[in-house]
């Protein structure tokens, strides 16, 4: 058996104990921000999923889509993905991550666009059952490309 002693001073027993709470702080601190993980991505994997993704996000949509695609993103994005990946970062999207993989597209008519009955598609792009872009487009005359954020009224609600 081994016995050990030493001499505690008590100016040295306040450093050991401060120096204590200070790396305890430090843990906390690290184990909080550890803990803010972005939240993971739904998983798309049904039709039935993927409307009720839209519907979240305030979109009525035709149960069915109108168009189904699936393409292989190039390893490094060009134009027109350069510009098209802007529009969707600006709503927390980002297409490298899928560079080089399969993404679907799923083409649904949009039912309740503000001012709009009619002639409006919004595009699901899918990538390992995650979405991964997506925009609402009226094609033609007048038309236009915006994200998926639903249009706000001037007062701040939904329209």
């Amino acid at each position: 058996m081994m016995i050990w002693t030493t001499r505690f001073s008590r100016k040295k027993a306040v450093c050991a104990v401060v120096l204590l709470g200070i790396v305890m702080a430090a843990l906390i601190v690290l184990a909080g921000r550890m803990s803010e993980e972005a939240p993971a991505a739904p998983q798309l994997t049904t039709n039935e999923e993927r409307v009720a993704y839209l519907q979240s996000l305030g979109w009525e949509v035709t149960p069915e889509p109108l168009e189904t695609l699936q393409f292989l993103l190039p390893d490094q994005l060009v134009e027109p993905y350069l510009t098209y990946n802007d529009l969707q970062k600006a709503q927390g999207f980002d297409l490298t991550s899928c560079c080089g993989k399969q993404v679907s597209r799923y083409t649904y008519a949009v039912t309740n666009y503000p001012g709009r009955t009619e002639g409006v598609q919004l595009n699901l792009y899918i990538c390992e059952d995650a979405p991964v872009a997506g925009d609402i487009l009226c094609p033609g005359e007048n038309g236009f490309q915006e994200t998926l954020t639903y249009p706000q009224a001037a007062d701040g609600q939904k329209t």
